[in-house]
């Protein structure tokens, strides 16, 4: 598909969501979902124009980009700074030749480090994603990995464990990945490794230096409200009277028909009042220091009291501490971050109390 044929799309899509958010400030821009560094510099700048046209964009915004490690990329860092990207997100996975290969990447060790110093020329705000749990890997092999990011002096890293998702050939062929033990091995060693080494870890899998932390990210974790345009994107929107999720047609012939057409939206829901206890709980209990109290009536429009079955069952089981200013999760309670979840599915406390399943 002709790139300036999507961009268009993008522009039409932004044009039709504005009565949605008209009026509304952004503080962050993310390029994100696959592989937007493939798109030439000229087209991030032409976009970012469109959405400055049309929408209040604060001056010290974060505006981050998702990039490749191939040389290829690496190349257009410069460029991309210069059309207003000033966050650079780069998906290394490992620096280890033999797990690359094992998850397929189309990068190799020499290629990632090789973009990660171009684009220390030209980035002073720079994530590394880095996954643990691969096929095949030991815990020396995963500490390896974070030492290899973190001798980069870089601002942020994203330690992720590897998910096996539905048709992927991962979920066809499943591989002999290390027991669940060792991988909890693996995550105590490097959060243990980041913190020593003044990494600040705020969420699940994100760390941190000080001042550095991903800005559009926390407003997701916190259950802010966001704008998605582009094949496949899903946007979070509040109005006084109600919560509303909508996704885009995820093929991109099909988004760009649909776009020119002004109906790019494939989907569109309310989230329930007896949904929206458990989507905020999704979000807000991956943060390490939780949330304030105030902020759930704030985002969820409901009083804090509508959970407080699910509060007291996740603080009985040790999941969660509490006050009347804040809910965290312990350190149990991120370890076991679905188990804490599921508590907060609609029902599920009120019927353990009864005697449900």
């Amino acid at each position: 598909m002709p790139e300036q044929e999507y961009i268009a799309a993008l522009a039409a899509d932004l044009e039709d969501a504005l009565p949605l958010v008209w009026g509304r400030r952004l503080y962050s821009v993310f390029f994100g979902g696959g592989t937007p560094s493939l798109f030439s510099p000229q087209s991030i700048e032409s976009i970012l124009s469109t959405v400055r046209a049309r929408l209040p964009l604060a001056p010290d915004a974060e505006i981050t980009l998702e990039a490749n490690p191939g040389t290829v990329e690496a190349e257009k860092f410069r460029a991309f700074r210069a059309a207003g990207v000033n966050r650079l997100s780069i998906g290394i996975q490992s620096f280890n030749p033999r797990h690359l290969g094992a998850l397929g990447r189309i990068h190799d060790a020499v290629e990632a480090r090789c973009a990660i110093e171009i684009a220390k020329r030209n980035f002073d705000n720079i994530n590394l994603d880095v996954m643990y749990g691969l096929p095949g890997q030991t815990s020396s092999e995963a500490l390896s990995d974070i030492e290899s990011a973190l001798a980069f002096e870089v601002s942020h890293v994203s330690a992720y464990h590897l998910t096996i998702e539905p048709n992927t050939l991962f979920h066809r062929y499943p591989p002999d990945l290390p027991e669940e033990d060792e991988t909890a091995a693996m995550q105590i060693a490097l959060e243990t490794r980041l913190e020593q080494a003044g990494f600040q870890h705020y969420e699940t899998s994100a760390f941190a230096r000080p001042t550095r932390k991903c800005r559009h990210n926390l407003n997701y974790w916190k259950f802010g409200d966001y704008l998605g345009i582009g094949a496949g994107a899903h946007s979070k929107l509040s109005f006084p009277d109600r919560i509303v999720r909508q996704m885009r047609y995820k093929q991109p012939k099909q988004f760009v028909e649909s776009a020119a057409a002004g109906s790019s939206v494939q989907t569109e829901q309310e989230v329930g009042s007896n949904e929206v206890g458990f989507e905020f709980m999704m979000n807000a209990l991956r943060l390490t220091r939780g949330f304030e109290v105030n902020l759930f009536a704030e985002r969820a429009g409901l009083p804090l009291n509508a959970v407080l079955a699910e509060l007291e069952e996740a603080e009985r089981r040790g999941l969660i501490v509490r006050d009347h200013l804040r809910v965290a999760p312990t350190a149990l309670g991120r370890r076991f971050l679905n188990d804490l979840l599921q508590i907060f599915l609609p029902g599920t406390a009120k019927a353990k109390r009864s005697g449900g399943a």
